[in-house]
């Protein structure tokens, strides 16, 4: 009689030791990632300092591709695809991080050739007093 027991005693004993680690376990393979929003403020954000420093007129390809990368990114919170969310989200980031570098560089090379006809309009008054050709 002792003996059923003890055995019923164990099978109690390791149901409270492993249905807590079976809970767990459970909870955490049916979790979703939470959203995204870190990167999406931070895609939302580089997104407007692009539109700020007129990467519209200067790289516009690559402002329409971050807009459209936010937007599949919204799309994917949506769905309820978090993972995927924070990839769009981040690639749009990074794209729109390149527009506003693409207008950056090419205002500076706009501001180079100004600065560069007016040193030659220099050059060409200074000669044209002293008497000298280039």
């Amino acid at each position: 009689m002792n003996l059923p027991l003890k055995r019923t005693n164990l099978a109690r004993r390791g149901l409270r030791t492993v249905l807590p680690i079976l809970l767990l376990v459970a909870s955490t393979a049916f979790a979703r990632p939470p959203v995204p929003t870190t990167n999406l403020q931070a895609a939302q954000l580089a997104i407007a300092n692009a539109e700020r420093v007129d990467a519209a007129t200067h790289a516009g390809v690559e402002l329409g591709e971050a807009r459209g990368k936010l937007a599949a990114a919204q799309r994917a919170v949506e769905e309820k695809e978090m993972v995927e969310a924070q990839r769009f989200a981040d690639e749009a980031r990074v794209v729109a991080e390149l527009a506003a570098a693409k207008a950056g560089a090419a205002k500076a090379i706009a501001v180079n050739k100004d600065i560069e006809r007016s040193t030659a309009t220099l050059i060409d008054e200074m000669q044209r007093k002293t008497g000298e050709t280039r």
